[in-house]
């Protein structure tokens, strides 16, 4: 009697598991009800954000000690950064498209799940070849959360407001960008490396529960009976070759031989990977989205913009150090970007005129970034020089990216967003990945005999980019799409 009883209970049991693995479910009651209830799947998303962006500056806090540790070279600690931002860029677009198919809501929660597990295994890695393979798994718990934030954006904010969500996302990233460096320094002198991957694991935990019951379901669904292997294997073969090729030209302990052959592999994968998408029943990336104007000149802003938000991190201690400027002075100088970043995607819906288009904000605010990026061409990097040249590089760069980001998700239809969000977060890491590897490259080839002409040629290289982001906005200035954001009503 007791078995037939259990059975049943038993059934029940494992369909109440299924239904909260493999499903969504939706809101409560009194949190879809509320009038700005939207604003609580905007924090929730931004929990994401900021745990994302703190982890991507914070890991570099580690090396000295890691170095220590394993007793090894720079060049083999450096995987610990290169084997995550690997993975996210050839992740990020294939997760967004598995999204669309599966739910956004579903596949952001397995990110905070798979993020919060890896980033525990990272403290607890024996080894560093370890650390380097756990670094990997937790980015691909990264890539569930980045390729679904911004479409979960999208579709939670209602019509009209969907800029100043996307601001408040940015805010959130600029943050964790900003405390990375002071709270990376403080970890790992008083309580050492292995606690720059523990913080995460509360944090992911609070942020897993608030997703849960804060973030709407995914009401617009896609298939995928033909998931493109073929061109995720291109995709990834191209990125990867194209960034292990810069790091050998900046470095890295590679011969020419093998260079070049990284840099030939990343141009012919590139070439495959375009054929594919043209060819493809259900190809990885729908070209019909960067046949948009509008999209292809976003997602080469968002490119853009986040190369030139990285290279300075790695120009201006460079710089500073040099002159006789301190570690942890250069680093205090140098959160006057992020924090102009953070001041200006959160503040510019107060005081830019209410007015103005996304296109007229982004065109704007790239034309402040090229205005500071020139001053710092120009003038001697100094302390002195560079804190009000960095904030207003911030500042431009603050109000740019979500207005950038809104004008790419405005002409995106509602059932490709989280492809779109994908395709977005993937140039922007692509970016970061750039601006870090050209800059270096730039300063790595510098004449010993000069060091300073290389500065104020990586500064005019990033020049030249953030100039490039401007004539990109350029282009979007035709006439607006005529369909509306992607946005789902929850049921």
């Amino acid at each position: 009697m007791d078995s037939l009883e259990a059975a049943p209970s038993s059934t029940t049991s494992r369909r109440a598991l299924s239904a909260l693995l493999f499903s969504e479910r939706a809101r409560p009651e009194w949190i879809r009800a509320r009038p700005n209830g939207w604003w609580l799947a905007i924090a929730a998303v931004c929990l994401g954000a900021f745990m994302g962006q703190l982890d991507a500056s914070i890991a570099t806090l580690t090396y000295p000690a890691l170095q220590a540790q394993f007793h090894t070279d720079l060049a083999d600690v450096e995987w610990v950064s290169l084997s995550y931002l690997l993975t996210l860029v050839a992740l990020l677009v294939p997760v967004g498209r598995l999204s669309d198919a599966r739910g956004r809501k579903l596949m952001y929660l397995y990110g905070f799940v798979l993020f919060t597990a890896a980033s525990a295994a990272c403290g607890l890695a024996p080894s560093l070849l370890a650390l380097v393979l756990f670094r990997a798994v937790q980015a691909v718990g990264a890539a569930l959360l980045q390729a679904n934030s911004v479409a979960l954006v999208t579709t939670s904010a209602p019509r009209g407001r969907l800029r100043a969500a996307l601001g408040v996302q940015a805010g959130a990233q600029a943050l964790g960008l900003a405390l990375g460096p002071t709270l990376g320094g403080v970890i790992v002198t008083g309580w050492g490396w292995r606690w720059v991957f523990f913080v995460n694991v509360p944090v992911g935990i609070a942020a897993l529960v608030a997703g849960h019951y804060l973030l709407p379901r995914t009401r617009t669904q896609a298939s995928t009976d033909h998931f493109d292997w073929p061109g995720l294997l291109w995709l990834a073969t191209a990125t990867t070759t194209l960034l292990l090729g810069i790091s050998g030209a900046s470095g890295l302990h590679l011969p020419w031989p093998i260079v070049l052959a990284l840099f030939a592999f990343a141009a012919a994968a590139t070439v495959a990977l375009a054929r594919r998408l043209a060819r493809a029943v259900s190809p990885l990336i729908d070209p019909a989205l960067l046949r948009s104007r509008r999209i292809a000149a976003g997602l080469v802003g968002a490119l853009g913009g986040y190369l030139v938000l990285f290279g300075p991190l790695v120009l201006v201690p460079v710089a500073l150090t040099r002159s006789g400027t301190s570690l942890s002075a250069a680093g205090l100088i140098l959160t006057a970007l992020p924090a102009g970043f953070a001041a200006a995607a959160l503040l510019a819906e107060r005081v830019l005129p209410p007015a103005w288009s996304d296109r007229r904000r982004a065109l704007a605010g790239s034309a402040v970034a090229a205005g500071a990026l020139v001053g710092m061409m120009l003038v001697p990097l100094t302390a002195a020089g560079l804190a009000p040249l960095l904030a207003a590089l911030g500042l431009g760069l603050g109000v740019f990216t979500p207005a950038n980001n809104a004008l790419v998700m405005a002409a995106v239809p509602a059932r490709a967003a989280g492809t779109a969000g994908g395709l977005v977060n993937m140039t922007r890491a692509l970016g970061t990945a750039l601006g870090v590897a050209l800059v270096t490259l730039t300063l790595h080839i510098a004449p010993r005999s000069n060091p300073a002409l290389g500065d104020h040629v990586a500064a005019a290289l990033l020049t030249v980019l953030a100039l490039g982001v401007l004539v990109s906005n350029l282009i979007t200035l035709g006439p607006a799409p005529q369909h509306t954001p992607g946005r789902h009503t929850e049921l």
